[in-house]
Parts: structure tokens; sequence; C-alpha cells
């Protein structure tokens, strides 16, 4: 049985008094033996009696002395006020995309100094943003389920070229925005689904993995679906591909993990900035884009504009429902779905650029920037929003 401290404080205090009040008189008939006895207490007393009391003391100044309470230091309070500020402006990113897209129609030069270089370092910030959040782990996971990687790889290099020859003859375009369309249909995911993805609480090392497919992919697939579709060559520079898949992917992503790994406490603290800094740079390469070819998005009419709108959204929806119809999970399904949703317009706009004769044949990769960003991140924003079953 467990004695509180103030009862033993009390008992030990209490001991000397009641003890000479108990003691017997020196007047009794007793006097000898209790005398006796009275003389030899003290001798086994006295120890315990210094021992009780000082346990009595230290107890008591161990029930005057009040606990530290733990205060939260302005630090913290400034940091999860920080968070908290965060999550809302993550959950605002297709507003960010909209803003930035504005401004840079309306002022083309206020991203001049957004250069080839920056261009780059921001994609490679916006995969190492998403690489600390992964470990070797997830990779070899992923890696189990290949299905799910060759699922989104048809979806890329079949049904979107298929949606977008066909939306280009309901729209009735001429020759040279039909050889554009495709070419936005035909082309690989763009890295900005790894951001998405995360917002979107999917699976963000099986998206990494599928953008990287995709990627590796283009070096034959786009060549040939123009060919077959169209008639016409985009040559592409496999090599070029290749090392720039390995610059702005796989290495920022190798970083991250690395530090995951290795400075783990390092990595929790940073954590919280990651989505912020995806948020960033995706707004400033989607703005980048715009700017470069603002004129033409402007005057593309609106035909072009809700032709890449559906060429994205459907592309999205058939990206969720397919899979999901096909046994795959909720977490695999999103993911599918904004990385099929989500092109890289900008890389289409290049070839469209380098090899498609006709100036008309670029604006679909154009406009496709701004609308694939757009739905990209609306699909995500909703999906944060819904909580995924356990087991899915």
């Amino acid at each position: 049985m467990k004695i509180s401290p103030i009862a033993l404080a009390l008992t030990a205090l209490a001991a000397a008094p009641m003890g000479g009040a108990f003691a017997p008189s020196p007047m009794s008939s007793k006097v000898v033996s209790l005398t006796a006895t009275s003389a030899v207490q003290p001798a086994f007393r006295a120890p315990l009696e210094l021992k009780a009391t000082s346990s009595a003391m230290s107890m008591s100044e161990a029930e005057e002395t009040p606990e530290p309470v733990e205060e939260t230091s302005l630090g913290k309070k400034i940091f999860d006020g920080y968070v908290k500020v965060a999550d809302v402006a993550t959950q605002l990113f297709p507003l960010w995309t909209v803003l930035f897209t504005g401004i840079a129609l309306k002022s083309p030069s206020s991203f001049t100094w957004f250069t080839t270089e920056y261009f780059t370092g921001a994609l490679a910030a916006l995969m190492l943003s998403m690489g600390i959040t992964l470990t070797p782990q997830d990779f070899i996971d992923v890696s189990k389920e290949p299905a799910a990687v060759g699922m989104q790889f048809t979806l890329c290099y079949a049904m979107m070229p298929l949606l977008a020859l066909g939306l280009g003859k309901v729209f009735k375009f001429n020759p040279a925005l039909l050889a554009g369309m495709v070419l936005v249909g035909s082309i690989n995911g763009g890295q900005a689904s790894n951001l998405c993805t995360y917002i979107a609480k999917g699976n963000v090392a099986l998206s990494v993995l599928m953008t990287t497919a995709t990627t590796l992919g283009a070096i034959f697939m786009t060549p040939f679906l123009c060919k077959a579709l169209l008639g016409a060559v985009v040559p592409v520079d496999a090599v070029g591909i290749a090392k720039s898949t390995i610059q702005v992917v796989l290495a920022p992503i190798a970083v991250g993990m690395t530090a995951n790994k290795f400075f783990p406490k390092l990595v929790k603290n940073i954590l919280p900035f990651a989505p912020i800094v995806g948020v960033v740079s995706t707004c400033l390469l989607v703005a980048s884009a715009v700017a470069q070819v603002a004129d033409p998005i402007i005057n593309a009419g609106w035909s072009l504009q809700i032709a890449c709108i559906l060429l994205h959204l459907v592309g999205g929806l058939v990206g969720y429902f397919l899979p999901k119809a096909t046994g795959f999970g909720e977490i695999s399904s999103r993911t599918m779905a904004i990385e099929t949703s989500m092109k890289s317009s900008a890389f289409g706009f290049l070839l469209a650029k380098l090899h498609l004769g006709e100036y008309a044949a670029r604006v679909p990769s154009a406009v496709s920037v701004v609308w694939m960003a757009l739905t990209g991140s609306i699909l995500a924003v909703i999906w944060r929003q819904i909580p995924v079953k356990e087991g899915e």
C-alpha cells in the first residue's frame, strides 16, 4: 500500500510529542521497569526520528516546490503558426497557379529573369523537396507492384494520345493545331505531378517511379506516336532526355532520400517547409513557361482552351476510375490519376518549337501548361480533404 508523502511527513513530525504524551508517569507504581524501558527507547528512536524528520523535511520541500511546467517557447509558437499557415497555403495551390499565370499573361517581362538555369534549379528544388519525404524502402515496396507502373504507362502513351486526337477532331482544329494537340497527349508525365501526389496523399515514391518511366519512355514513344498518328517525324534527343532525367529527377531524389536516412532529425525539422518549396517552384515554372508564349495563349480562342481543359480533366478522371475498376487501391489510383493528367507541357512546347514547322503547332502546349497545372492542383486539393480508408 502506498503512503502519501504528506501522511509520512505528518506521522514523523508527530512521533516525538506523541511518545512523550503516552509515556508512563515517573510516580507510577511500575516506575523502575517503565523507566528502564523508557531509557532504552531513546537510544533506538533517536536515529529513526532524525531520519524520519529529515525525510519529512525533504518531502515537504518537494511538495512546496512546484513542478516545472513546460512552457511553449516563442520559437515553437512561431513554428506552429507557420505550419498552420503553410497547410492553408498548400491547399490554396490552385489559387497561386491562377495568380502566377495571370501575372505572366499580363506582364510577361516579370519573369524574364527566370532563365533556363533557374528553370532547371526550380525543377531540382521541387524534386528535392519530394525526395526528403522518401526512403529507399518506399521504392523497394513500389517496385514489388509493377502492374501500377505498367497501367499508368499505358494510360500515358495510349489513352492520352488518342484522347488528344479525338478532341482535335471534335473541335475541327487545323492541321497545325491538331499536330500540337497530339504532341501534348504523346509526351511524358511532368515533374509537378510528384508535388500534387504529395498534396493528394498519394504514393510519392510510386509517382516518382512513374514520372521516370514515362520520361525515359518518351525517347521512343513520342516520336513513334507522332509518326503513327500524324505522319510527322518528331526527333527526340535521347541522350539529352536521359541526362536531364538524371539531373533534374533522380539526383535530387537520391540526395533527399540520403539526407532522410542519415540525418533524420534535420529532415524532420525541415520537412514542414517541403510543400511550400514545391508550390513556389511549381508556380514559378508555370509562370515562366506562360510568359514565353503569352500572346499565343491569349489569342488561342475558347475552343483550344476547352479542348486542353478536357484533355487534362478527362485524362485525370479516367486515370482514377479505370485503376479503381481493375482492383487498384485508393492511394495508387489517386497517384495514377495525377500522373496521367499532368503532362510535361513545357517539354511539348520545346519539341513543337524545334521540330513542328508551323508556329501554331506550339500553341496547344503553351495553353496546356496552364490547364495541366490547374487541373492537377485542383484534383490534389480535393483529394487532400477526402481521407483514405485504412487498408487502401
